[in-house]
């Protein structure tokens, strides 16, 4: 290996040029206030080789320091504010605020009925349409949720698994009608069913046709929308179910091994896919091992994807994660102490490297974020920017005895973990054997107890509380109308429409459900001759039924 200096003269020619300069019109933007130059990155001081090969360069496998050479001095990440709630037409309003504030992105929030596979106007629907995201059960309800929001310049992340394919042909049908075709669509799906068996509950279909629905939209994207990411890999609801960092790690990338291999099984090639492969993870409070964390996944990921998949393409290995700030560490208590909760789990996101970051609302212990909430954590994001100058120069921790040795401790356990997970057959038998949720719900309940005990803290909570508090912020209320609303909608939707044409694209799905017929181009056509998405759930439910938990586990 060349030394350490060379590599560093070879590696700044590639990342000095102004033009990839966040502020290239500035003559030298990157100072400290006392007028002290930042270089681009630090490196050790001592001589170390094997350190030096785990740590490298930004850019550069493994990854430990970013996946973008130049990471936030290029640009900062993507601020992306989570929001959804009752029609269309109010969320729609929501990120058009959000974007006025300096949103860079949007991302969805759908509520209950929408993720489990029902509509609005289904029984099972009652009572919480809307409620905690908004309701989309038809391509008319995307055309408002979109209106006025240009699809090739806003990149769309919709936080929806069971029926992602659904969403995402509502969005590529919306692009068409903008004139913006599959090829320049960017935004996200979570996709991510296997966390939903695990921690979270949103399912519809068994675990192995629920497999075959994700390998068809990674197949289908990969020829026809190549800058979509097909999967967000959630380690965040495995966190918020009560699992530690180094579980978090493990059982997200566990996941994703689960996902890679399925593709690779369904006939893909792995560097045909990967680089739509993204992650979603949660940033929680102890701070620095959650920045250590970032790290430690971003390298183990790297020698996954390397060695055990035989990725040859260098963006196969990156590990590419969006964050969100710990929505279980928030407290209905003293409400506003959770506008610092969330300022430092926003910063240990950004200095543990993080592509895209949504930062809570200050009161979504008690409600939906209010419009003012929503524009405080938005600033938090932009003071954090614009203000603290750690995006200045890479990973700007790294280095630190302690980082280091809480990335490589928290790599090592993660490893070990997935190592037993294999043994047992891989991640479905783990999660079919229960597994996984027993490792979560152990973690939970030595958290609980510590708490109950007094060996946590939680400020408000279980020490320094307030007798007599009161509530000093105004909580959102949603309109009491709106489902009977979204009812009328659908009725009209349904009388409107070729009932025919319906009926002869829900049989056409149930027979390609049964066949190995990519089954992306059919969903596609249904929403785009108004098939809802309760109707599309439901035919497939008829072929290949529900999930019914073990409830023994």
């Amino acid at each position: 290996m060349k030394p350490l200096t060379e590599r560093k003269t070879e590696w700044e020619k590639q990342v000095l040029n102004p033009t990839l300069i966040r502020f290239p019109e500035r003559k030298n933007p990157f100072n400290t206030s006392s007028g002290i130059e930042i270089e681009p990155i630090y490196l050790p001081p001592y001589p170390d080789p094997d350190y030096e090969d785990k740590l490298g360069f930004p850019g550069e496998y493994p990854f430990t320091r970013g996946v973008q050479p130049t990471m936030y001095r290029g640009r900062f990440w993507t601020m992306r504010q989570y929001a959804g709630f009752g029609t269309a037409v109010e969320s729609n309003q929501r990120y058009k605020f959000l974007l006025a504030q300096g949103q860079t992105g949007l991302s969805v929030a759908f509520d209950l009925p929408t993720q489990i596979g029902y509509d609005a106007d289904d029984l099972m629907a009652l009572g919480e349409v809307g409620k905690v995201g908004v309701s989309i059960p038809s391509l008319r309800d995307m055309q408002i949720l979109l209106d006025d929001i240009p699809l090739d310049k806003v990149s769309i992340s919709m936080t929806i698994n069971a029926p992602a394919a659904i969403l995402l042909a509502m969005v590529i049908a919306v692009g068409k009608q903008q004139g913006v075709p599959m090829s320049k669509l960017r935004g996200t799906i979570q996709n991510d069913i296997l966390k939903e068996y695990i921690a979270r509950g949103t399912y519809i279909f068994p675990p192995r046709p629920s497999m075959r629905l994700i390998t068809d939209i990674f197949g289908f994207c990969a020829r026809e929308v190549p800058h979509w990411n097909t999967i967000s890999v959630s380690g965040y609801h495995i966190r918020e179910a009560g699992s530690t960092a180094v579980q978090e790690i493990a059982f997200t990338l566990a996941d994703g091994i689960t996902y890679v291999q399925a593709a690779i099984d369904a006939g893909l090639d792995v560097d045909q896919f990967a680089d739509q492969i993204s992650f979603f993870f949660n940033a929680h409070n102890n701070f620095l091992e959650e920045i250590a964390k970032f790290r430690a996944a971003r390298r183990l990921w790297a020698k996954i994807m390397r060695e055990r998949f035989g990725a040859k393409n260098p963006k196969s290995w990156q590990l590419r994660f969006h964050t969100q700030t710990a929505g279980s560490t928030l407290t209905a208590q003293q409400p506003e102490n959770n506008v610092v909760r969330v300022a430092l789990q926003a910063l240990a996101a950004v200095l543990g490297g993080t592509q895209s970051l949504h930062t809570n609302g200050r009161d979504e212990a008690l409600a939906l974020p209010t419009a003012e909430a929503a524009q405080i954590a938005l600033r938090t994001q932009q003071i954090i920017a614009y203000e603290s100058g750690v995006g200045d120069t890479i990973d700007p921790l790294a280095g630190s005895f302690y980082i280091e040795h809480l990335t490589h401790e928290l790599e090592n356990r993660a490893a070990a973990y997935i190592k037993i997970i294999d043994d047992m057959g891989g991640m479905l038998t783990a999660i079919e054997t229960g597994y996984v949720q027993r490792e979560i719900q152990e973690a939970a309940y030595q958290f609980q107890r510590a708490l109950e005990g007094k060996q946590e803290i939680v400020v408000g909570v279980n020490k320094f509380e307030q007798e007599n508090e009161k509530l000093s912020i105004e909580m959102m209320k949603l309109d009491p109308t709106m489902e009977e609303a979204q009812r009328a909608h659908l009725a009209e939707l349904r009388a409107a429409r070729d009932n025919g044409k319906v009926a002869e694209l829900r049989t056409r799905l149930a027979q390609t459900a049964v066949s190995r017929e990519n089954l992306m181009p059919l969903i596609i056509a249904c929403v785009e001759h108004d098939v809802t998405l309760g109707e599309i759930c439901h035919t497939l439910r008829e072929v290949w039924g529900e999930y019914q938990p073990n409830i023994d586990l």
